[in-house]
């Protein structure tokens, strides 16, 4: 049946509703029935479309902007990890090094100790070898001694505890040490307590 078969159908139906169609007639009525709807309202079907098209981009749109900021947030943190695990590795010996400090402070304050005793020179040298070895080990783990006296004043590395005046050096020089201060590589794990020149 063709188009103008059906819209007669059509006609017939509309003017005599107890008119029998073949199922021919039905469907081919109903095909009508939608071409012409599609044929009346092109523009509409392309809005529709245009709009679905724009918020399927909105949609890409926005999935592509979380991906990128996952992705930034996980390279952040991989940086983040990287810079910590190198830092744990650099200072592993911080905690253990700053628990050996007063043992050092007692072994400089021994050997300070002048004697004339000869069981006591002989117990210092093996304070001293004891002591040299220690150092050693720690030297290995990227401890440093901090100079102070003759140096100026730094509040990074120094600690003043007192002031004095010495006509030998410069105002705000350091002129004396009560306590050597110490760095792991470039972190100050204990700054030196100094007198400093006015």
């Amino acid at each position: 049946m063709t188009v103008e078969k059906s819209n007669t159908a059509n006609e017939e139906l509309e003017t005599n509703p107890n008119v029998e169609l073949t199922e021919e007639e039905k469907v081919e009525t109903v095909f009508a029935e939608e071409t012409d709807v599609n044929q009346e309202n092109p523009h509409d079907e392309n809005q529709l479309l245009q709009e679905k098209t724009i918020e399927l981009e909105k949609k890409i749109e926005e999935m592509d902007n979380r991906y990128l900021r996952l992705q930034a947030d996980f390279d952040n943190f991989r940086r983040r990890s990287r810079i910590e695990a190198e830092a744990s590795e650099k200072y592993r010996a911080q905690k253990l090094i700053t628990d050996i400090l007063p043992a050092i402070d007692n072994f400089e304050r021994a050997l300070k100790v002048e004697t004339e005793n000869d069981q006591t020179k002989s117990l210092l040298q093996g304070m001293e070898m004891v002591y040299r070895i220690l150092l050693d080990a720690l030297k290995k783990e990227g401890l440093e001694p901090i100079e102070a006296v003759g140096k100026e004043f730094d509040p990074h590395l120094h600690q003043a505890v007192m002031q004095g005046e010495d006509v030998n050096y410069d105002s705000n020089v350091v002129i004396d040490e009560f306590q050597k201060g110490y760095m792991i590589k470039d972190r100050v794990i204990r700054p030196s307590m100094v007198k400093v020149n006015q």
